[in-house]
């Protein structure tokens, strides 16, 4: 499915959707955001609803104990990764912080494979060492799955540094979220790829909240697209929330670090609806807050609508995909059930000394 929506034909890539926010507000889709095609918007749809059901699944499994440790949900945020995929060509790579299932499923990662790490089973993409936050695969050019904040800035930065040195073309997409702007290595790793003009677009995924913290409360400039002025790096706001804004500012943003001028950043406006990981209860917004979003800007209904009201599919057809993206799920879920755990020897195996 990933796989489609990165090879499906290109949108118009109008001006960007400058967007303002306050807490759990997005600015609807401004009247220059471009349109998809008919084989767009199902690319699109069929991508996100793959992760808004595995997250799902993810969330009852780890309720009944057969997920443990850390699981961070990308519920709600999946327009981001999804349109960014869409604007990539083949070898082009991804890191991201521990809200990375979605990253994985969007790359086109085996669902079986990502589902059984987070159970820690031996078929999955780390051989069940890695869990739910440390997942890699060098065949789909993903490179985790990282647990410390803002780590993966630094190493997305030499991931460019990579492809700049070897000439190869490719971007490094470099997500982190709002809570990791904040962090020293990030802007040390800006001043790195402007002053090397690095091919790589910084993805911040603005979710508001952090950890927990609105960040009104934690950032004395909120405008994170601004982030990189100092260094020279140019930067815009995106409505997150509607995957043919991500994919026209993708377009842009990729564009711009392919043909060595430098680093890009992307900031991203969306909303979590689920707490920052499982075990938090998310006390510091109103049950009315995370309504009103889903209500107005979900951006799997967005694409449903247009499905439904643009394209004339009929609600049986939309079912029909839903039931075969349920099916992957369920059979992801099965399989991580019921694959052996490792052998006690893999404790041993991977180690570098």
């Amino acid at each position: 499915m990933a796989v489609a929506a990165r090879k499906a034909g290109r949108a118009g890539s109008g001006a960007a959707n400058k967007s303002t926010s306050t807490k759990g507000q997005v600015r609807k889709a401004a009247p220059n955001t471009p349109q998809f095609d008919k084989d767009q918007d199902l690319s699109a749809y069929n991508d996100m609803l793959l992760i808004r059901r595995f997250e799902e699944k993810s969330g009852q499994m780890y309720g009944m104990g057969l997920i443990g440790g850390f699981c961070h949900l990308y519920i709600g945020q999946e327009a981001v990764v999804v349109g960014m995929q869409m604007a990539t060509r083949e070898g082009d790579q991804v890191i991201t912080g521990y809200r990375d299932h979605g990253h994985m499923l969007a790359c086109g990662m085996d669902p079986k494979g990502v589902m059984a790490e987070l159970t820690g089973r031996r078929g999955g993409l780390s051989k069940g060492k890695g869990g739910s936050m440390h997942m890699f695969s060098k065949e789909k050019h993903f490179y985790g799955g990282h647990g410390i904040v803002g780590a993966q800035v630094s190493l997305g930065t030499g991931l460019a540094f990579a492809n700049h040195y070897r000439e190869n073309g490719n971007v490094s997409l470099t997500y982190f979220g709002d809570g990791a702007a904040n962090q020293g290595q990030v802007y040390e790793s800006f001043n790195m790829a402007a002053l090397w003009k690095l091919p790589v677009v910084y993805i911040i995924e603005n979710n508001r909240y952090a950890m927990g913290t609105a960040v009104t409360r934690a950032s004395a400039q909120t405008d994170f697209s601004k982030r990189g002025v100092s260094f020279g790096i140019p930067g815009e706001q995106v409505d997150g929330m509607d995957v043919r804004a991500v994919y026209a500012a993708a377009q842009r943003a990729i564009e711009h670090a392919r043909t060595g001028k430098g680093p890009y950043i992307l900031e991203m406006q969306t909303y979590r609806y689920r707490g920052h990981s499982m075990s938090d209860p998310a006390k510091y917004r109103t049950k009315d807050e995370v309504a009103r979003m889903r209500e107005e800007h979900d951006p799997i209904e967005q694409v449903r609508r247009r499905l439904l009201e643009g394209w004339k599919l009929s609600e049986d057809e939309l079912k029909a995909i839903d039931s075969r993206v349920r099916e992957i799920v369920n059979e992801a879920a099965e399989f991580a059930t019921h694959d052996p755990e490792p052998d006690p020897s893999e404790l041993y195996t991977d180690i570098l000394l």
